[in-house]
């Protein structure tokens, strides 16, 4: 009995590396599949003009892109903005390799989307139009003051591992995101949320730093912003980093907020001349 259960545990552990192994063969030939039919490609989008492509292909992308670059593919969970001019200024041939084969060394995945289906997808993201970059001077040691000080950022954002954990990582922001985005999620930082949220066109897969207040069966509510939402459990961070679970069956609700905890700075909370400091000193933090 001692010797077969010395060998039951030395077999489980060669079954998961032969499963891991098995895994990995699957998608490098994914990858190489993915990359040989991008080399064959046209070097034009023959969908490029066709409407009902173009829907189809928002469809396929809110369904497979969209909970990493958002619903409004302006960039989401670190994923770069699709309407950039980065991105756009890439040729559909290249769109087509990068959507089938991935990015090696990032995040981006390889898919096993049709021809005709990452055709489609590269029709919509070239119909989209990026917000008007309102790029403006300021001093970027005024704004890097303003951040750690005035604005309380530092509270809830961290850059190169000083502030809160609350927010998103902010220290390349501006590789990944236009300046006008970034201007409008100081201004408005519920909007992304409220459009996610909002019928009949609810978003389908969590939506990072969204607002969730779960009420406990003696009617305590804690407001924090979620972590991981199962169908079991939920996890969220407190306004004060404090991380929770809890059980689904131990709460009366659990209420998914619209609105963003971080607050809409006004010109009256900051003004333009200080906004424009701010923006310089992220921008001068490697993405400008």
């Amino acid at each position: 009995m001692q010797i077969a259960a010395r060998s039951y545990r030395h077999a489980r552990p060669l079954g998961v590396r032969l499963w891991i192994f098995l895994g990995l063969i699957f998608a490098s030939q994914l990858g190489w599949l993915a990359n040989t039919r991008g080399q064959e490609v046209e070097a034009k989008n023959p969908y490029a003009h066709d409407p009902a492509a173009l829907r189809k292909g928002g469809t396929t992308y809110r369904v497979n892109c969209d909970f990493c670059h958002g619903i409004d593919a302006r960039g989401e969970n670190g994923a770069p903005d699709l309407t950039s001019p980065r991105t756009q200024k890439r040729s559909d041939a290249e769109l087509f390799r990068i959507i089938l084969g991935g990015r090696p060394g990032t995040e981006m995945p390889a898919n096993d989307l049709s021809e005709k289906e990452t055709w489609e997808v590269i029709a919509y993201l070239r119909s989209l139009r990026p917000i008007a970059d309102s790029r403006v001077a300021g001093d970027p040691e005024t704004g890097k003051r303003i951040f750690f000080g005035k604005a309380s950022c530092s509270q809830c954002h961290m850059i190169n591992g000083k502030g809160g954990r609350l927010g998103p990582d902010l220290s390349r922001i501006a590789v990944s995101r236009s300046t006008a985005y970034i201007v409008e999620s100081i201004r408005q930082p519920s909007k992304v949320l409220a459009i996610a949220m909002m019928p009949p066109t609810r978003h389908e897969t969590p939506v990072r730093y969204q607002t969730v207040t779960v009420v406990t069966n003696a009617g305590r509510r804690i407001t924090g912003v979620r972590k991981n939402e199962d169908s079991f459990s939920v996890q969220l961070m407190t306004p004060d980093e404090e991380l929770r679970m809890f059980l689904k069956k131990d709460l009366k609700e659990v209420l998914h907020d619209p609105t963003s905890l971080m607050p809409a700075y006004s010109e009256q909370m900051l003004n333009e001349k200080n906004l424009a400091d701010l923006m310089a000193f992220l921008e001068s933090l490697g993405g400008g």
